[in-house]
């Protein structure tokens, strides 16, 4: 059985409690490869070769040499595209297209953007009055944070993973990565590319593994990382920052979200029918941004819930590389107990299945997979567990609204506050929900329209910090002041 191995120090090594997991293809259930687990000497030899690089050869290298190996890292994954892609295509088993056009190809376009933004970033500087007339000069430079403990989810794997190491290696830090146990291979691969690259061992290290008592723990409890990166889970999210505040280590947070769309009756109803196929339905439902609560104004309720319960019709789950496929699993078994347990509560307290709500029949190849049918519901009160907590899966539920004052509290009645989308040809009416509604990125017409220079968050339990240009250097570099009296 093939083995996927820790990269550290710019090896490929094995686990030395020889301990291992499987791992299985979500769309057909298949046992592909092992994967080993790690433990605390992978985690202490790990996170030593980076502060060991850190204040070793790394230290040296120039920015403009950082960013011309940030393009090398581009450049590399841009020649490994085919092995990028199918390793995230067997790892979370979603059609080859969203791989070829959009996740694998932002993996490299992470690296590019940083290499460009960490060459033109500015500091501060200050002229100071002093008592004497002659003055001082304050001005800020900009240091890496150390090393940094990246923990990525699985859900987009190699995007999110990279849009955390390529700021961090562009200031200057070291990197401890600890991918989710479903998806390991592309963050594994990306290991042979940074050594094709050459970027000094050290720099990049990956360790695989769980969250309790396993990698991730380690790895966030280690008092020789200085920082802490994660995106996943709200509750693992407070775990982490429970262990960050041993030694006072700073964290940045994308957490939880429970997003809402506000669809008014002017809207354009095919733009909105094409973005809400997007925003609930990609990646089949998992999706940190995706759209679980849906709020249409009630003229267009009855039109609306009919014509997206058609467009559902023309998902097609399959084979990931088939020509038709536009739809895949969940990512495993365990993922997909969890979004049924939401499917058979809506059903058992009375909501209007208006499709989906079961598993699809598929051919004999397919049937062990985690697969699972998009659903929509109506019907069901505004303090429901499906309305109310994160599923992460195809699924939205659908209720109506009267007035913009209404729509404002629904959106924000919720924990979380991570995105919203807004529907209208009334700019002014976009401006004013805009505001009002209490989450970190609000689309208007659209939906996942990404700008790497914006800051991206949440607020309330969808997290803490901004990551995006500027943004993310700001975490992952420290601003030191000097002062210097002329």
């Amino acid at each position: 059985m093939p083995e996927i191995r820790h990269f550290i120090d710019g090896t490929y090594r094995a686990s030395t409690n020889g301990r291992t997991f499987p791992k299985y293809r979500p769309y057909d259930g298949r046992h592909i490869f092992d994967v080993c687990e790690g433990g605390r000497e992978e985690i202490d030899a790990a996170v030593g070769a980076a502060r060991a690089a850190l204040h070793g050869p790394w230290a040296k290298v120039s920015v403009d040499d950082r960013a011309d190996l940030m393009r090398a890292i581009a450049a590399g994954i841009t020649k490994r595209f085919d092995d990028f892609v199918s390793a995230e295509m067997n790892d979370t088993g979603q059609p080859i297209s969203a791989m070829r056009h959009a996740f694998v190809p932002r993996g490299a376009a992470n690296f590019n953007a940083f290499a460009d933004l960490v060459k033109a970033v500015s500091t501060e500087c200050f002229h100071t009055e002093t008592p004497d007339g002659r003055g001082a000069l304050n001005y800020a430079i900009r240091k890496p944070k150390g090393v940094i403990g990246v923990i990525s989810p699985w859900n987009a794997p190699f995007l999110l993973m990279t849009w955390k190491v390529a700021p961090a290696l562009a200031c200057g830090n070291t990197v401890v990565v600890k991918p989710s146990e479903e998806t390991p291979s592309t963050a594994t691969l990306l290991g042979e590319v940074m050594n094709e690259a050459g970027v000094p061992n050290g720099v990049y290290n990956v360790v695989h593994g769980f969250g309790p008592d396993s990698a991730g723990a380690y790895l966030t409890e280690h008092q020789d990382v200085d920082a802490i990166t994660f995106t996943g889970e709200t509750r693992t999210g407070t775990a982490i920052m429970q262990a960050a505040a041993r030694g006072v280590r700073d964290v940045s947070f994308e957490l939880g979200g429970k997003n809402s769309a506000i669809i008014f009756a002017d809207a354009d109803l095919d733009a909105v029918l094409e973005g809400l196929m997007r925003s609930v339905f990609l990646n089949t439902g998992q999706v940190c941004l995706g759209t679980e609560r849906v709020f249409v104004e009630r003229p267009l309720f009855d039109r609306f819930v009919s014509a997206l319960a058609e467009r559902v019709k023309g998902l097609k789950p399959g084979h990931p590389e088939g020509a038709a496929t536009s739809f895949g699993p969940l990512i495993s078994s365990e993922h997909r107990k969890k979004v049924l347990s939401y499917y058979r509560r809506a059903e058992a307290d009375g909501a209007v299945i208006v499709s989906g709500g079961g598993v699809p029949e598929l051919p004999a190849e397919l049937s062990s997979g985690s697969w699972i049918e998009p659903t929509i519901w109506t019907g069901l009160p505004d303090d429901h567990p499906v309305i109310q907590e994160e599923i992460f899966g195809p699924c939205c539920h659908v209720r109506p609204f009267d007035t913009e004052k209404e729509v404002i509290g629904l959106a924000n009645d919720t924990l979380y506050g991570l995105s919203s989308t807004i529907w209208t040809q009334n700019l002014s009416r976009a401006h004013r929900m805009a505001a009002a509604i209490d989450v970190g990125v609000t689309w208007v017409n659209s939906w996942f329209l990404r700008d790497l220079r914006t800051p991206f968050g949440g607020t309330k339990q969808s997290g803490i910090g901004r990551e995006g240009g500027i943004h993310s250097l700001e975490f992952y570099s420290e601003l030191r002041n000097i002062c210097v009296k002329l």
